[in-house]
């Protein structure tokens, strides 16, 4: 036992090598998504993959698009209504890899770089504290991705979705405890070793810890759905000014932490934005914000709900990102 705690110690960590996560507002070579088929999880398939085809169209304004697809003719189907909505195909590059599910923020690995080399962390993925039989089997992703780049592989051997943390590429990490210290996902691990495997794998010295995230949320509360990163000192941040909704309490308890810290001795700009109206599906509710932004070289793609937190939240944001 004891020999093999020391092997595990000195194997070199992403951060030993100088490795660490980019910030997601820095030049990306390019993003890989999956090409959405799994009727259960997109109720309405048709409409989810006209969303996701306008979504590579403003990703490949910028930057390469990589699309995983299961076979040939899911290939053809994708790119025929990519070539219809006049998206750019010579960005666009496609590959045969089967997975369950579209989530790839939270499934795939995480790429980090020491400014010369590229490389992956595969994080075990237990769809959402092991909420989900099926979906697991996207664990083995990270393998088959790298079948393709073929790129040095680290595996920290916890569990970590992409979307439970969010980063500045400057050292500084945001999550939360309802996901992080969750039992279902890393019970033998503590606060003070779970920050020890985000600062070895991630460089991320440190850790801004937020409560809970918001109803309807079965992640557990990713930190991608509240708030967000949008300089190395900025952060967006959900608020719910309805004090009789649920969201109110955990967002102001969130917010009233993002004021309180520090980074590098200068307070943390936090720059608020309301919820969106209650969004509801069969009687539950969604977890729907605008913080779940993606921001690619060109562009920031932002979920709109038709609320009059929309144009608020779309203002603020083209503030953040003035050149995109």
């Amino acid at each position: 036992k004891n020999g093999l705690k020391n092997m595990v110690a000195q194997t070199p960590t992403p951060k030993s090598l100088g490795f660490r996560m980019p910030a997601e507002w820095e030049k990306h070579e390019a993003t890989w998504l999956a090409w959405p088929h799994n009727a259960e999880t997109f109720l309405n398939l048709p409409a989810v993959e006209s969303a996701y085809t306008e979504f590579i169209h403003a990703i490949a304004l910028g930057e390469k698009t990589r699309v995983l697809v299961s076979d040939a003719q899911m290939k053809a189907r994708a790119e025929k209504k990519l070539g219809k909505a006049g998206v750019n195909l010579g960005n666009v590059e496609f590959y045969e890899i089967q997975v369950v599910d579209g989530w790839m923020r939270d499934s795939a690995p995480t790429f980090v770089t020491n400014g010369k080399e590229k490389a992956m962390v595969a994080w075990q993925f237990n769809a959402w504290g092991n909420k989900y039989e099926d979906l697991a089997r996207d664990n083995r992703l990270w393998k088959k991705i790298n079948e393709v780049t073929k790129l040095r592989v680290f595996q920290p051997g916890i569990v970590l979705e992409g979307g439970s943390f969010d980063v500045n590429g400057a050292g500084a990490l945001l999550t939360t405890r309802q996901c992080l210290l969750n039992k279902n996902r890393n019970p033998h691990l503590k606060q003070g070793q779970i920050e020890e495997f985000l600062q070895n794998y991630l460089s991320a010295g440190q850790v801004i810890w937020l409560g809970k995230g918001i109803e309807g949320d079965d992640t557990d509360g990713h930190v991608d759905d509240i708030t967000r990163f949008v300089g190395k000192n900025i952060v967006v941040t959900a608020v719910e000014e309805n004090k009789k909704d649920a969201n109110h309490a955990p967002l102001a308890v969130n917010l009233q932490t993002l004021k309180q810290t520090q980074m590098n001795g200068r307070a943390l700009e936090v720059i608020e934005l309301p919820m969106p109206e209650p969004l509801y599906f069969e009687g539950k509710r969604m977890p729907a914000s605008h913080l779940n932004f993606f921001v690619s070289n060109a562009s920031v793609i932002v979920p709109v709900f038709g609320s009059e937190s929309d144009e608020i939240a779309l203002r603020e944001l083209k503030k953040a990102f003035p050149t995109r």
